[in-house]
């Protein structure tokens, strides 16, 4: 069946609609960040780089670590713009764009994000490198997609909905990151359930001059607990990655750069430091 011109928007010189690029221009690695700036700080690590393109705040660089052919992309902040980045790396992978159809042999990609965030637990310091077990999503992306999870994500959803039950009007939903990149780039690092939400400020539980609606949010979250499962940290990105990752059969893992401890109300006076550990943990174990 050939997808609409008005779905899939592909620009004149055959490149994606929002990301530019075209589907060689994709590496089966691709690591997320979600500051363009940051692009060049993955890149600069690169033994050779062999294309630069931009649009708007996505910005790539494709090139080599080793003989590795990798792919860094910059997403911008959000779940909204995971939606866009997600399903065009899918469609430049996974679709014949001159006959708009999906390809009979599905390509899929390790994607695996650096990015930064705060924890919710106080055993858990600035400077941790911390794996994303699980994405907890407190947006609305997924609400318009078709799910399939596991009986593992179904049982820790069900703890999660009753432990969450008095928050208005959210419907999480919860997706595990791929076990073999938590195994491998994700080894001996700490884990746990990250949250990923809508905002920033009152979405984290800040305050700064509107009225939270929700009291003690951090308080809330740190509070969880299903089996051996706790909550980390807060970010807002991780969930809708792992999600359409998964929808798409895709492979996903969040590496999260803490900078900041929500409860003892601290902030890093070196977060490039940290960012830049992460970046180089990540890749010296692809």
């Amino acid at each position: 069946m050939k997808i609409a011109e008005s779905d899939l928007i592909i620009n004149p010189d055959g490149s994606i609609y929002h990301l530019n690029l075209l589907p060689e221009d994709v590496a089966d690695t691709v690591i997320t960040v979600g500051d363009p700036d940051r692009v060049g700080e993955v890149s600069k690590h690169f033994d050779r780089v062999e294309l630069k393109k931009g649009k708007r705040e996505f910005i790539t660089h494709t090139g080599y670590v080793g003989a590795k052919r990798v792919t860094v992309l910059s997403t911008g902040i959000g779940t909204d713009n995971i939606d866009i980045v997600f399903n065009e790396l899918d469609a430049l992978v996974n679709v014949d764009f001159e006959r708009r159809e999906v390809k009979k042999e599905l390509r899929s990609l390790n994607i695996i994000r650096v990015g930064t965030s705060g924890a919710v637990q106080p055993d858990i310091p600035m400077g941790t490198i911390l794996a994303s077990s699980f994405g907890l999503g407190m947006d609305a992306l997924m609400n318009y997609y078709q799910q399939n999870p596991s009986g593992k994500e179904q049982d820790l959803l069900q703890d999660v909905n009753s432990h969450f039950g008095q928050l208005p009007n959210i419907h999480p939903y919860l997706t595990a990151a791929d076990d073999t990149l938590l195994n491998t780039i994700g080894k001996d690092l700490t884990h746990g359930i990250t949250i990923t939400a809508p905002g920033f400020y009152a979405p984290q539980g800040r305050k700064v001059r509107a009225e939270n609606l929700i009291p003690d949010f951090i308080g809330l979250i740190n509070s969880f607990k299903s089996n051996e499962y706790r909550i980390t940290n807060l970010e807002m990105e991780t969930a809708g990655i792992y999600a359409l990752a998964k929808v798409l059969g895709h492979k996903a893992l969040s590496i999260n750069a803490i900078l900041a401890s929500r409860v003892k109300f601290e902030f890093s006076k070196s977060p490039d430091k940290i960012v830049e550990q992460a970046i180089k943990l990540v890749l010296e174990r692809l």
